[in-house]
């Protein structure tokens, strides 16, 4: 069996635990102050900006090749679910009514 105090693994680990308690000290420290959060509240709304300009972007691209975005897949992908649903009532209730009527027609 391996000596922890030998193990370089769990060494390892011990040294990034600690790494990882000081990083998120700092970061709340960091936080706590005003122009940070401000700071990081103004990259958060640009990023989200970015992602949604870049969204339209592609958007547009896969207009011109005449290719689906996954909205309309999605959309697509519903509607799809929703007519085998129909058919399998229908085809369900062809079934029962066969039944029905092959009862009548023995019975007779």
């Amino acid at each position: 069996m391996v000596d922890k105090d030998k193990d370089p693994a769990a060494a390892w680990q011990a040294m990034l635990g600690e790494m990882s308690k000081g990083f998120t000290t700092l970061a709340n420290q960091a936080m706590a102050t005003p122009e940070i959060a401000k700071a990081v509240g103004q990259v958060s709304g640009a990023t989200a900006e970015a992602q949604k300009q870049f969204g339209t972007m592609v958007e547009q691209y896969l207009a011109g090749l005449n290719l689906p975005t996954r909205a309309q897949m999605d959309d697509f992908e519903a509607r799809l679910a929703a007519i085998e649903a129909k058919l399998d009532r229908l085809v369900a209730t062809i079934g029962e009514g066969a039944a029905t009527s092959g009862t009548k027609s023995r019975a007779k």
